[in-house]
């Protein structure tokens, strides 16, 4: 189920293995199973250790499919995401349109 799947992608993600997290994900989704916030939170996290704007995009476009880019610690995610990325633009941009701050 997505609880234990998001643990071991954490878990991979927190440790340094981003790598192993992001594929990881792609077999969880291959197996059926939807992400949800906390799933994309670490995910989000793997790509911001990687450096990996193009994961961390596609992540920020799922995210607003599923209706979750109003969330202040999935916003609080992107904004970390885009800034380890190198990407002060999107950062910003996540960050003015964050209802909460």
């Amino acid at each position: 189920n997505v609880v234990s799947w998001t643990a071991m992608v954490a878990t991979y993600s927190q440790n340094g293995y981003g790598r192993e997290a992001l594929k990881l994900f792609g077999q969880m989704q291959l197996k059926g199973t939807e992400p949800n916030k906390v799933t994309l939170i670490c995910i989000l996290d793997a790509c911001a250790s990687l450096g990996s704007l193009t994961e961390g995009k596609k992540n920020h476009a799922r995210i607003m499919d599923k209706g979750f880019e109003y969330d202040i610690v999935v916003g609080n995610a992107l904004v970390h995401m885009y800034g380890k990325c190198g990407s002060l633009r999107d950062a910003r941009n996540v960050f003015d349109e964050m209802p909460q701050r």
